[in-house]
């Protein structure tokens, strides 16, 4: 039986490399169509609680999870020992850069080889990870055809970007329509019909550099904007009497040729701010430097330290130096209702803060109990109630929760930095709250 044949009667084993944010939403969209999937990622306890049918995924409905283990149609490993096994293999690794902003890629070759020493006849591989344009042709393709298989011919190989949005409850892994190009004609016909097996709409391109370079433009628009409004929040304090959350809210009342952006402590999660770079890098290669884009990331990347002295200032308004003040951060997660803290901008607004003295922070996330700063130390969240509040010198929103009772923690605070327009209309306490991009009130 043909891999297209296999596909098409849900006989095809679906592999998927790296159980993440990504990974594991495919793997269920997949086993509930009747495909059986087998996992495969090196963190141990992931592949455990996988196992155990133990769900750590927002966006997967715990007891779908166990009921699919349970009927042995998700299985996960740590190895790679059955992957030749495997009819469809997605690649679904993590791609950070380096301290000195060039990409990582060493996910992606590292599974690649180990796919590599079972790569058969009949086999589809569909690379998710995001990074650069060139990356499935010029450095996945020849770890492939070193096998002495050749690609459109004796294997499939494509690129399909991932388009999970942590937390969105109407655009899911399902409905959200999907890019992929392959190397060959086939290759894109083989693997778009293995992609409408769980998603309601592929559109196919003429090569993977298209999709590389697609999954690019989405997250670079995105930076791009948001590093404007956040330029123009930081403009509208300067000035002092002009609030950019209502600029942008009278602004997106007209109905064409604009869409709203808002301001933040910075950005989170992992592509917008990784994306910039994994293209400039690649730019570098044909001497084209992207100075507009690789200024948008730069403008975001500033933003912790730009909330960070709006700390300092409502501190000093009060009297109290930053080397005797106790803060409270309010939300640590990249985004609102979900628990990812991959690249945080949190995180970085508390580091700052400790390097400058602040001697005490402490933080409240409903959705994060436990994380670790990037020299080790662990913080943990606290219980937060009138009497907390009122124990701290400054409180710091930096994640705007829909469950949090913000009339209450404005009401108990001695001063609110809010970096997130939680604030909102709320009259009591005014005085008391210096908001991103509403002017200072120093």
């Amino acid at each position: 039986m043909g891999l297209q044949e296999k596909i098409l009667s849900k006989k095809a084993n679906i592999g998927i490399v790296g159980l993440g944010y990504v990974g594991t939403p495919l793997a269920v969209e997949y086993a509930k169509k009747g495909f059986k999937v087998q996992g495969i990622d090196l963190n141990k306890k992931k592949v455990a609680m996988i196992n155990r049918g133990e769900n750590y995924i927002e966006d997967i409905d715990d007891a779908e999870l166990k009921h699919l283990v349970e009927e042995g149609r998700i299985s996960a490993k740590t190895t790679y020992e059955d992957i030749k096994d495997q009819d469809v293999i997605y690649i679904c690794v993590p791609t950070p850069f380096k301290k000195n902003k060039e990409p990582d890629n060493s996910y992606i070759h590292d599974s690649v080889r180990e796919i590599a020493k079972g790569l058969r006849k009949e086999q589809l591989i569909i690379l998710k990870s995001t990074t650069y344009p060139e990356t499935t042709e010029k450095e996945v393709l020849p770890i492939l055809e070193a096998t002495g298989l050749k690609v459109g011919t004796d294997f499939s190989l494509a690129f399909s970007p991932e388009r999970v949005d942590p937390g969105n409850k109407k655009f899911t892994t399902a409905n959200t329509p999907i890019v992929v190009g392959g190397v060959t004609p086939h290759c894109t016909e083989i693997a778009s019909l293995a992609i409408r097996q769980v998603v309601n709409l592929v559109h196919t391109v003429s090569n993977p550099r298209v999709a590389e370079m697609e999954k690019l433009l989405e997250n670079i628009f995105r930076s791009v904007n948001i590093a404007l409004v956040n330029e123009l929040a930081r403009m509208c304090d300067r000035m002092g009497d002009i609030d950019i959350w209502e600029v942008v809210e009278a602004a997106a009342t007209k109905p064409f040729g604009y869409m709203p952006f808002y301001p933040g402590p910075g950005i989170g999660g992992h592509c917008i701010l990784v994306d910039p770079y994994f293209l400039a890098s690649k730019a570098r290669e044909y001497d084209f430097h992207s100075d507009f884009i690789e200024l948008a990331a730069k403008t975001n990347e500033d933003m912790p330290f730009y909330v960070a002295g709006l700390v300092r200032r409502a501190l000093s308004s009060n009297g109290i130096p930053f080397t005797k003040a106790k803060i409270l951060v309010i939300g640590v997660a990249f985004k609102k209702n979900i628990a990812d803290m991959r690249n945080s901008p949190a995180t970085k607004v508390i580091e700052l803060l400790l390097e400058r003295g602040v001697p005490e922070i402490k933080y409240n996330d409903p959705y994060v109990p436990s994380f670790k700063l990037d020299d080790g130390r662990e913080m943990h969240s606290i219980d937060i109630n009138p009497e907390v509040i009122q124990s701290f010198d400054a409180v710091v929103i930096t994640t705007d929760h829909s469950n949090y009772d913000w009339p209450m923690i404005v009401k108990n605070a001695k001063a609110v930095v809010d970096t997130r327009n939680a604030t909102k209309g709320l009259q009591i306490g005014r005085e008391k709250i210096s908001k991103l991009g509403s002017g200072t009130r120093f």
